[in-house]
């Protein structure tokens, strides 16, 4: 069973930046895009990033110019770097891939990692 791990979340001062990380444990094939959500406590999870499978990216207006989704094929892992961090920016935030193969759409989800940004 192939499994998202995520790392890079953590506690940082308003401003400040972090770099989120989320390896497959194993071979994902047929990946069309790769996601990154967030959830603040009390509200729903919100999609904040994506990156099709041919480096398309897309952001949640409030993330604009703040965030950045990257990924390396190679090595089957997705990146978020946030950067100008704001006490609203704070959540879990997870990572999902999405594959479509053989007409199946499937997806797979990260733990999350916890990220609290300061005042």
């Amino acid at each position: 069973q192939v499994q998202l791990v995520e790392s890079g979340g953590g506690l940082v001062q308003a401003g400040g930046s972090l770099r989120l990380s989320c390896a497959a444990s194993g071979t994902i094939f047929s990946i069309t895009v790769m996601d990154w959500y967030r959830q603040a406590p009390g509200k729903q999870r919100e999609l904040v990033a994506s990156i099709t499978s041919g480096g398309s990216t897309n952001y949640e207006d409030s993330v604009k110019g703040r965030f950045t989704i990257s990924r390396d094929n190679a090595k089957n892992t997705l990146y978020l770097q946030l950067n100008s961090l704001k006490p609203e920016d704070t959540a879990v935030y997870y990572c999902k891939f999405g594959t479509m193969r053989r007409g199946t759409w499937n997806e797979y989800w990260g733990q999350g990692t916890q990220v609290t940004v300061s005042s």
